[in-house]
């Protein structure tokens, strides 16, 4: 089988580099202290009050996944909005093109070497995630379903980084850049869907939660949905309720995490698309002619 070269070439750097063990130690760190210091304090409820509340055991899971997921947002646009800029940075980004490595080629094996290392991220936290199957509560759909809302986020989060790459010349202008969109895809949408809400007719029940379709490029809300059987359990539905709707209103919201993560897989594969765009030296040549 065919390796991409640009891929096999970062992964080389990346695992002789210092960087990759870093990231994965302080990332699993924050993890790692953060469900410690969770299940300290509820060790020390236990001991107060004599009473064992599994519930709380079952906060520890979703509260470490809620940190994960926030590192994958904050983590892959700084790993993908410098992949293409630093080329042209380092005036390397022409010597690659001079080969036979296509821009394609170059756009896939750069976004393939920072989801290996976010997969990395994403295995390597299992173990403390895994703390509560100890107590259970949690099944294997469960684990299955959080990892596609997690595969969703970091492939759509490192498309928009590889895209604003290959658009801005400048690294730290493209790092802000797939911030400010990321942050429009969470916050945007939801103030959005929210105002739009609020010109719909009062007594129409469905039309209270507005333009929903809105939130389907949410990454938030995808997760939510995924861990909406774990927030029903502990009573804290009601945010995915009030975004989502109740299962019974419509199918979107019955097959909410399918959909939406088809339509943000959907979203990467337009911001590859223009990303290549971007590289490819030839069309640029067309476009002056």
């Amino acid at each position: 089988m065919k390796i991409n070269p640009v891929y096999r070439q970062e992964s080389k750097i990346s695992a002789r580099s210092f960087r990759l063990p870093l990231i994965v130690l302080v990332c699993n760190s924050i993890l790692a202290l953060v469900a410690l210091l969770d299940m300290y304090s509820m060790i020390t409820q236990v001991k107060t009050t004599a009473e064992i509340q599994y519930s709380s055991f079952l906060n520890l899971y979703i509260f470490a996944a809620a940190i994960e997921f926030v590192m994958l947002l904050l983590i892959v646009p700084a790993l993908t909005a410098g992949s293409i800029s630093g080329e042209r940075e380092r005036q390397t980004l022409n010597l690659l093109l001079t080969t036979r490595i296509t821009p394609a080629d170059i756009v896939l094996g750069k976004l393939m070497s920072s989801l290996s290392t976010v997969f990395l991220l994403v295995v390597s936290s299992f173990p403390i995630l895994a703390l509560v199957f100890v107590y259970g509560g949690v099944t294997g759909r469960d684990i299955i379903l959080l990892l596609v809302s997690f595969a969703s986020t970091a492939l759509l989060a490192g498309s928009v980084g590889i895209c604003c790459s290959s658009v801005f010349k400048r690294t730290t202008i493209a790092t802000a850049a797939s911030y400010c969109i990321m942050a429009a895809l969470v916050f945007g949408t939801v103030a959005l869907q929210r105002f739009a809400a609020s010109f719909q007719v009062p007594g129409n029940r469905s039309a209270k939660q507005g333009p929903v379709w809105l939130l389907l490029v949410n990454p938030a809300v995808t997760f939510l949905s995924a861990m909406k059987s774990q927030l029903s359990n502990v009573r804290r539905s009601s945010a995915v309720e009030m975004w989502i709707g109740n299962g019974s209103l419509s199918v979107t919201a019955r097959w909410w995490l399918g959909i939406s993560a088809g339509v943000q897989v959907l979203m990467a594969a337009l911001c590859l698309w223009l990303a290549v765009r971007q590289v490819n030296p030839r069309r640029k040549r067309l476009w002056k002619g």
